[in-house]
């Protein structure tokens, strides 16, 4: 009787609006709950976004000292969480190191323009791993100015208390930049736990049947000898010869304490050779192998690892820097830096080679200063094959720097090219923004329709001295023009005009401030902005450019964007009449055509003749060469000789 009266009551509890929500919202969740499953249960309701809960929060710890890398555009990273399809590797031109595949590319020749692009079957990196753990978060980051591979990993022992008894164990991955056979890894673990910590150190080799593998005595110390082949075209072989540190198996971390080593290897290689020649080709390279890690295990590591750094801080004293993107179509900050850190990763610096001789230095030296006719042609900035947003494997990179070589080699930069990986870095840097070295100047041609853009070029070598260029916009979005040039010990003797040079070339200097010069627009279209050592140059110069009209960016702007979207260029092959030259500023401003549309209610016919262009009862004046051939699309009016409506 009294679960009837409780059913009977029922539908009314259910009439409720209150309640109605609430099972609902139960429902909901509930549904939310199963959806999740442990391991995303874990994370949504954990205090740490990672997994692993006390060795996820120890990462975040850990990566948040990398934010700020990151956000600066010098870095990037990635997790388990966050995983970027990106390879990480660190590379010199001769060697490069791929850390998540652990594989060791090699370069078959030493040649500028050449690349690691042979994949050999040796794997370099050392494994080292907590006995025990319960689990694991790691994180990897590619730090572009350091030339390096980063890895942090936060292992939890089989009974955590909390994040801090975590384990943490950082790696750095160096293909040493000025020591082109030296390949450094280096270890950091430190163990805040209140128990002594015991990690396997193993060599994750898996060399399969082209490589093998030897323990050797070097002086007192105990080496791994690693050798093979890789096979190239025309039925010949590379051999590689790889000589590292020992390590012992296991490593013990005392409670509370930290430990650090450093594992040196040494890759020597041959050039493409004979299968007859190899055994006296081995000989040779294990012997020059054996003797280069016998001065290294003298040297200073610290002082190895200073030498590297500073190499690619060099390096990146030029290069790119994005300020505000207005558009899809332009590369960002991470695209352009990634792009850059890719092909220096994978050219030879032969500036940095002891061996080279005063005379190639100053050469080389003299090409990077002053690289005539490079770079020729449009910029590059929206060559999206160039900077493309996704890299996805090594095999990707070696393809791209190919493809930039090429490019550079088509478009005047050969000298550059010579130059390896700063020569590089420079032709880049002008290819970007449109930088031309002609006899006498260094000239700015970028597009003045993409300069909605905001962003720098540094770094830029004319003569002995580094110029900033930057495009940069006001308050109102228009575009100007900041120039520097980087303090010298010697005073600057450089001077700048704007496009046209009608007023007076300005005298540049190394102060802070630099110097604004205004965007300006020549019919026909001339570069933007002139740089040269030689003041006279200059002042010739506006003599011998011929322009029709020179107009503020925005009037350019203004007019192109109506004329473009308006007045199209058509060919009528049957009449014999050539594609004309480019319409000055006053041939059909925005108010003639405006005008003509209106009057085009009542016309019936117009025509060209002479210098002007009539109609039945209007006359619009026009002081540019006439020419018949043209499409009004806004007044669906096609001329051919005659404008029929």
């Amino acid at each position: 009787m009294w679960l009837q009266q409780r059913l009977k009551s029922l539908p009314g509890l259910l009439s409720s609006s209150w309640l109605r929500r609430l099972l609902i919202g139960l429902l909901l969740f509930l549904m939310f709950y199963w959806y999740l499953g442990t391991e995303r249960r874990w994370k949504f309701f954990g205090d740490s976004g990672m997994p692993g809960g006390a060795a996820g929060q120890c990462l975040l710890s850990e990566i948040h000292r990398w934010n700020s890398l990151v956000d600066r555009g010098e870095g990037l990273y990635s997790t388990s969480e966050e995983q970027l399809d990106t390879p990480f590797v660190s590379g010199n031109g001769h060697i490069l190191i791929d850390i998540d595949s652990n594989k060791l590319w090699v370069a078959s020749s030493s040649q500028p323009g050449s690349a690691p692009v042979h994949q050999t079957e040796y794997s370099p990196r050392f494994g080292v791993h907590l006995e025990g753990k319960r689990a694991e978060a790691q994180a990897t980051m590619l730090w572009f100015r350091k030339g390096s591979v980063l890895s942090v990993r936060c292992a939890s022992p089989a009974a955590p208390q909390s994040p801090r008894d975590c384990i943490t164990i950082r790696e750095e991955f160096i293909a040493h930049r000025s020591r082109p056979n030296v390949y450094v890894q280096r270890i950091h673990i430190s163990n805040p736990s209140d128990r002594a910590a015991i990690l396997d150190v193993s060599s994750e080799i898996s060399y399969g049947n082209k490589f093998s593998t030897s323990v050797e005595n070097l002086e007192s110390r105990e080496i791994i000898l690693s050798s093979g082949r890789v096979s190239v075209e025309n039925n010949r072989i590379i051999l590689v010869v790889v000589i590292s540190k020992k390590m012992n198996n296991r490593i013990q971390v005392s409670a509370k304490s930290e430990y650090t080593d450093n594992i040196l290897s040494v890759v020597w290689t041959s050039g493409p050779i004979e299968s007859s020649k190899s055994e006296e080709t081995f000989s040779a390279l294990k012997d020059g192998a054996k003797k280069e890690l016998g001065e290294l295990l003298t040297a200073s590591v610290d002082e190895l690892i200073v030498d590297h750094q500073q190499a690619w801080m060099d390096l990146f004293i030029s290069g790119v820097e994005m300020r505000k993107i207005t558009d899809s179509n332009t590369p960002s900050s991470r695209t352009v830096n990634t792009t850059l850190y890719y092909i220096l990763s994978s050219s030879i610096a032969p500036l940095l080679d002891q061996r080279l001789s005063g005379e190639e230095r100053s050469s080389l030296e003299s090409s990077l200063n002053y690289a005539d006719h490079c770079f020729s042609g449009h910029a590059t900035m929206h060559a999206e094959n160039l900077w493309p947003e996704r890299v996805s494997s090594t095999a990707q990179i070696l393809q791209l720097f190919t493809l930039w070589t090429l490019t550079l080699q088509k478009r005047g930069c050969k000298v550059l090219v010579a130059a390896g990986a700063h020569g590089a870095m420079q032709g880049m840097v002008l290819s970007f923004g449109g930088l031309q070295f002609t006899e006498n100047h260094l000239q700015f041609q970028a597009d003045p329709d993409v300069l909605h853009n905001s962003y720098a070029l540094r770094g830029i070598h004319y003569n002995q001295d580094l110029i900033n260029l930057a495009v940069l916009l006001d308050m109102e979005g228009k575009p100007f023009l900041h120039l520097s040039v980087k303090p010298q010990e010697k005073p600057v003797k450089l001077y700048a005009c704007e496009a046209g040079c009608l007023n007076d070339p300005v005298e540049l200097t190394s102060e802070m401030k630099g110097h604004i010069f205004p965007v300006m627009v020549t019919q026909p279209i001339t570069p933007l902005l002139y740089i040269s050592t030689d003041l006279r140059h200059l002042q010739d110069l506006r003599h011998t450019l011929h322009l029709k009209a020179i107009l503020a960016h925005e009037e350019h702007m203004a007019n192109s964007s109506y004329t473009t979207s308006t007045v199209v260029p058509v060919l009528n092959p049957s009449s014999g009449a050539r594609l004309p030259a480019r319409m000055r500023k006053d041939a059909v401003t925005p108010v003639m055509l405006l005008d003509l549309h209106n009057a085009m209610h009542t016309l019936t016919q117009c025509w060209c003749a002479g210098s002007k262009l009539l109609t039945s009862n209007y006359v619009v004046w026009n002081d540019y060469h006439p020419y018949n051939y043209y499409v009004i699309q806004t007044c669906r009016v096609t001329v051919d000789g005659y404008i029929t409506l």
